[in-house]
């Protein structure tokens, strides 16, 4: 009862103490005390706001004076939008390069297909050795025309008779003058896994010799049939293919003289 009527008194206090104000003031629908020029009324050296009974948090809050009286209550401003960055620009892409262009590939070479043979003939009679000149001759062929090929397939030996004698001596004799040549070309670098060799004996004589007669004297024979004493080497093999040539570039036609001009009469 007591703190009761201490604050009934108090009120009474400060309603008197605010009264000549009172006079002038009015109330606004704000929560606090206006004079007559609807400036809130201020005590404690102005610097109090004084509050009627209507007087809330939220009212204060929106009252004209808030910032005067409540500053705290005030809602408080809404942060400035921040400017939208400007969308950036694409970086504009580098030009693609242009892809170097490749070297024409060297055309792949072509090769073709050779065969060679020689004729080693005027092997001395009943003998297996080629003459010197038959030497000559076998090691032109093998350094001109063997030598240059890209690949050798196979080098064939072949040895032959003359008629005089038995088939199956000459048979035996053809065999061996082959065999002599074979181990000759290998002694020249040929690889002799690649050489095929055989004797034919008589049995496949030189045309020409048809014209030796048996009547004739053996000397006069002998060396008429000289031709089919002989061995024969063939090879199989492959070599590049000439380049083609080169078309002769068109001459310019050539430019006619201009017709003089007819002389004036």
């Amino acid at each position: 009862m007591i703190s009761a009527f201490r604050n009934t008194l108090a009120g009474l206090v400060v309603v008197a103490a605010f009264a000549p104000a009172l006079a002038m003031a009015q109330f606004k629908n704000e929560g606090y005390l206006t004079d007559k020029d609807g400036n809130v009324v201020k005590a404690v050296g102005n610097s109090v706001c004084v509050r009627t009974s209507a007087w809330t948090p939220a009212l204060a809050a929106k009252a004209e004076a808030c910032q005067d009286c409540t500053p705290d209550l005030c809602p408080k401003p809404k942060p400035a939008a921040k400017p939208k960055p400007a969308p950036k620009k694409p970086e504009a892409k580098p030009a693609a390069k242009k892809p170097e262009a490749k070297p024409k590939p060297k055309p792949k070479p072509q090769f073709m297909n050779v065969e060679l043979k020689i004729e080693l003939q005027g092997i001395a009679f009943n003998k297996t050795e080629l003459t010197a000149a038959n030497k000559q001759e076998l090691d032109a062929f093998l350094a001109k025309q063997v030598k240059p090929l890209a690949k050798i397939g196979a080098f064939i030996i072949t040895g032959h008779t003359d008629r005089i004698g038995s088939e199956k001596y000459n048979k035996k004799l053809s065999e061996q003058r082959a065999l002599g040549v074979k181990d000759y070309v290998v002694s020249k670098g040929i690889d002799q896994k690649l050489i095929f060799w055989e004797g034919k004996g008589f049995k496949q004589p030189i045309p020409v010799t048809k014209f030796c007669e048996n009547k004739m004297k053996r000397a006069q024979l002998i060396e008429c049939l000289a031709p089919n004493r002989r061995v024969t080497v063939e090879v199989v093999g492959t070599k590049l293919k000439p380049a083609p040539k080169a078309k002769p570039e068109t001459k310019p036609e050539a430019k006619k003289p201009e017709a003089k001009p007819k002389p004036k009469r």
